[in-house]
């Protein structure tokens, strides 16, 4: 697949600001209102924008406490990586999960409002997965870097994805 310069502008632009006018982003990137919108609509289907949302402050939402869980299975057999990962897609709390490499299996970054949240969370919905060994969990601080936009800067010298 390829980008070339002006999709990459058109992608730079909606991830700073997507909800911009047509009309707006055309302007930005160079473009007419209707070539910009056919370029919209072409990388929409191709996959390369894969929707649009509104970004929510959790503080607003009462949501302070966010959480990191390193979660090891008792065994790595498909059934097993199956079933759990089922289980935490029913789960709001749950904002982020990995499958990882090394000493845990899964990654999980998860939000609720306290700390008798989080233990509801854990007690009523986490461990009562079957096959979990363990689950350690470390709690963020204070939020240093949250980027929603991806880089692009690696375009620029290959020219194409």
């Amino acid at each position: 697949m390829t980008l070339d310069a002006i999709d990459q502008r058109i992608l730079q632009e909606l991830q700073e600001r997507a909800r911009q006018t047509n009309v707006e982003l055309a302007d930005a990137v160079g473009l007419s209102p209707s070539a910009c919108l056919r370029r919209v609509r072409e990388l929409e289907d191709r996959g390369v924008i894969a929707g649009y949302v509104a970004l929510v402050a959790p503080a607003a939402l009462g949501l302070g406490v966010s959480v990191m869980l390193n979660v090891t299975l008792e065994r790595q057999i498909e059934t097993a990586l199956e079933e759990f990962e089922r289980r935490i897609n029913e789960w709001p709390e749950v904002m982020e999960c990995y499958l990882m490499t090394g000493d845990a299996d899964y990654l999980l970054r998860v939000v609720v409002a306290d700390l008798p949240a989080y233990e509801k969370f854990l007690m009523q919905r986490l461990t009562r997965v079957p096959g979990i060994a363990s689950i350690k969990s470390s709690f963020s601080l204070k939020q240093i870097v949250h980027r929603t936009a991806l880089p692009m800067t690696h375009l620029a010298t290959a020219g194409t994805v």
